[in-house]
């Protein structure tokens, strides 16, 4: 018989793990002008509900997927928010 709950862990894995070379690039790089703040604001804000819906329901691969993807996705976006304000900082001196 096929397992669903593996389908889901197997699936949470792929995206989960989509976020890592992005985190890396970014640490590397210390560049985030190419990422979009509103895609990140509205995807964490997304995954964070997921996460919610998934306690809500109580299923495991939905819990642990966005929990770790939530803590990828808010890395990327404190790096952003970090970038934007340093960036508003610079251009209010400049002015």
């Amino acid at each position: 018989m096929f397992d669903v709950a593996l389908l889901g862990y197997v699936a949470a894995f792929c995206t989960t793990c989509s976020f890592v070379p992005q985190v890396v690039c970014i640490l590397k790089t210390r560049d985030t002008r190419s990422i979009s703040l509103g895609m990140y604001t509205t995807f964490v804000m997304g995954v964070f509900l997921w996460m919610i819906y998934g306690v809500y329901v109580r299923d495991t691969p939905i819990i642990v997927a966005n929990a770790i993807t939530l803590l990828l996705a808010a890395m990327i976006l404190a790096l952003k928010i970090r970038d934007v304000l340093k960036e508003k900082r610079l251009s209010f001196r400049s002015a």
